[in-house]
């Protein structure tokens, strides 16, 4: 579409209405042959035949070297009346290669390394240009899908495809096609999930506890799990306890950083103030500001907070709270409930979905980056005994009004 400026009417990206300079990558000179060349204007012996067409093809320069049949330009037509040029360019070439060039455009097929990819960034920088990049996550957590997946800067998106996106597959076709995978490449290739160095915390494919967020009946009870935070967000999920099949349902998600606790507090309120809400043990650290707890704080603000930090069931016969809080012991019922099918996630919970994806351990521990939502679900499974109906509360938590500490101050009307 940029090469022919030949935009469908739904196209809503964007849009160029002169002629482009773009360069194509892939990680050798064959790849570049066999996968973007053979997408964009046929295989060798079908020239014309890919999503260029050979009417809108000007000229080919074939490429020096020892790869039979490689194009290294296509000259294409434009509407305008121009042509536009599209370079191919592998990345064992190395950075060098890809240095230069001002550019509107560039395709990075497959993972590139991080300097090559910073320079085709850079190459589209003087035209306020773009590049995208199609690939499949099997390197890992590498210095480019952190960017993407983690860092997140301004201006860029993720488009995740999975195998069950492809629509032409049947099912039986599906589980043949993931079952044919070496195990350790399952979730990267059918999924889009990165391979985690030693493995994923959680293994439980999402099919099995993916569902459309249910109607809650009234006698399901509620509670909240929540985790606080500042640079890292405060996060917080909601679910629906039915006791009688001891199943959990997770239908709601809240995840902001840098904002204050009125700002949570007003989310929280208004997604049921009457839901009792399950709090981490560091929520007792002290507002620097203030020198009030954060969790009376959260109180004075009308969040049901529950009376006492989250901890595992205590022993029989022992006081509530003395169950402590270890992070394993969440991680394993979490995992548990998962295996059989007693948690359940409601599909539109992207953020929570995309940090059970990332979840993972290095050298054995747990490593603690984008778990906000995983932590607060971890506190509900520990308090999910006080979890609450809304016929058994018999009255709204009380905001406190505001009152001068100041007896000179006189009244405010």
């Amino acid at each position: 579409m940029h090469m022919t400026g030949k935009y469908p009417e739904w196209w809503k990206g964007k849009r160029f209405t002169k002629p482009v300079a773009m360069w194509v990558g892939a990680p050798t000179g064959q790849l570049c042959r066999d996968n973007p060349q053979r997408m964009l204007i046929g295989r060798p012996n079908e020239i014309g035949t890919g999503a260029i067409r050979e009417s809108d093809i000007e000229h080919l320069k074939r490429a020096p070297g020892n790869v039979p049949d490689l194009i290294e330009t296509i000259i294409v037509k434009h509407v305008s009346g121009g042509t536009s040029t599209l370079t191919q360019k592998s990345y064992d070439q190395g950075r060098l290669r890809w240095q230069g060039e001002s550019l509107d455009a560039v395709w990075f097929d497959e993972e590139p390394p991080e300097d090559v990819y910073s320079e085709g960034v850079t190459r589209t920088n003087a035209t306020k240009g773009i590049t995208y990049m199609t690939f499949t996550p099997l390197l890992g957590m590498s210095a480019v899908v952190i960017r993407f997946l983690k860092e997140k800067p301004f201006g860029t998106h993720v488009t995740n495809m999975t195998i069950h996106d492809a629509e032409h597959y049947t099912k039986e076709k599906r589980d043949k096609i993931i079952a044919s995978y070496p195990a350790h490449e399952r979730e990267a290739r059918a999924l889009g999930i990165p391979i985690m160095g030693e493995g994923r915390v959680f293994d439980t494919p999402e099919s099995d506890f993916t569902e459309i967020s249910p109607m809650i009946p009234p006698h399901w009870a509620r509670i909240v799990g929540m985790d606080i935070g500042w640079d890292h967000p405060t996060a917080c999920v909601w679910c629906a306890w039915d006791r009688d099949s001891d199943i959990v349902h997770v239908y709601e998600e809240y995840k902001v950083s840098h904002a204050i606790p009125v700002i949570h507090a007003a989310a929280i309120r208004g997604r049921g103030p009457w839901i009792p809400v399950a709090w981490p043990h560091d929520a007792l650290a002290h507002d620097k500001s203030s020198g009030a707890q954060l969790a009376q704080a959260y109180r004075e603000l009308g969040v049901n907070m529950l009376p006492q930090k989250a901890t595992h069931p205590p022993e029989k016969g022992k006081m509530e709270g003395t169950g402590g809080y270890g992070v394993e012991s969440g991680i394993l019922e979490i995992a548990t409930r998962l295996k059989t099918g007693r948690l359940k996630v409601a599909k539109h919970l992207a953020d929570w979905f995309e940090e059970y994806r990332l979840y993972h351990r290095e050298k054995g521990l747990l490593v603690k980056e984008n778990d906000d939502l995983l932590s607060a679900t971890r506190m509900l499974i520990m308090m999910l005994r006080h979890a609450k109906v809304f016929s058994s509360i018999n009255r709204m938590p009380i905001v406190r009004p505001w009152m001068p500490s100041d007896s000179g101050m006189g009244t405010l009307g």
